[in-house]
């Protein structure tokens, strides 16, 4: 059983050292919108993997799709480089503690800035995606983004409405969690969807996952 901490959005709600230590996660994944020295403080706490998507209020970190073996030509020491100890996932594929994970980062497009996208083009990101880990072969464990699923735990204001190719894209790949963040709870935490066979987990917070073969829950 290996046990992944989720965290998204919220960094009061994030567990303190002891809480961590009683935790005692396997992998640690983010779903974007926390600050980089919360990130690294927890990396710090547990000694373990930290995966992680950007969110829509992170800086541009890049990730797979805007890799280029030529970036060092043009890269500055001063450009955001995302928290020590972690990699980034966005666009991309990865295998920590035995888990597969994938991650596509950003929310629906609603204003100016970073980490925003048209549906139609995080459709097309998403279909890089799964061809990427169909010609790795992998089995996909966990699914993390920063936005939701259209019509599962989203909002119906442009800030907030999650995205429609999230369906296909889990459908096809059939990964145990959708882990998100970007839609804060008001009130009790509203109940779990599911996309398929997926669950979809507001992680806004904090939410601790355990996943076996064949077993989550």
């Amino acid at each position: 059983m290996t046990t992944i901490l989720v965290v998204a959005d919220e960094p009061r709600e994030l567990p303190r050292p002891d809480a961590l230590r009683s935790i005692s996660p396997d992998l640690v994944l983010s779903c974007g919108d926390l600050p980089f020295e919360s990130l690294e403080q927890i990396v710090d706490v547990c000694n373990v993997p930290l995966l992680y998507v950007p969110g829509n209020h992170d800086p541009a970190l890049g990730g797979a799709e805007s890799f280029s073996p030529f970036a060092y030509l043009t890269s500055s020491w001063s450009e955001p480089r995302g928290p020590q100890g972690g990699q980034n996932i966005d666009g991309d594929v990865a295998e920590a503690a035995g888990v597969v994970v994938a991650g596509l980062g950003g929310s629906l497009r609603y204003r100016d800035g970073p980490n925003q996208y048209p549906e139609g083009q995080m459709r097309r990101r998403a279909m890089r995606l799964a061809r990427r880990i169909r010609r790795r072969r992998l089995a996909l464990d966990v699914l993390v983004t920063h936005a939701p699923p259209r019509g599962v735990g989203d909002g119906e204001d442009p800030a907030h409405r999650g995205f429609a190719c999230f369906h296909e894209l889990l459908t096809t790949l059939r990964p145990a969690f959708h882990v998100h963040g970007h839609i804060h709870p008001h009130g009790p935490r509203r109940p779990e969807g599911r996309v398929g066979t997926t669950r979809v987990v507001n992680a806004v917070g904090h939410r601790v996952l355990h996943l076996a073969r064949g077993l989550a829950r």
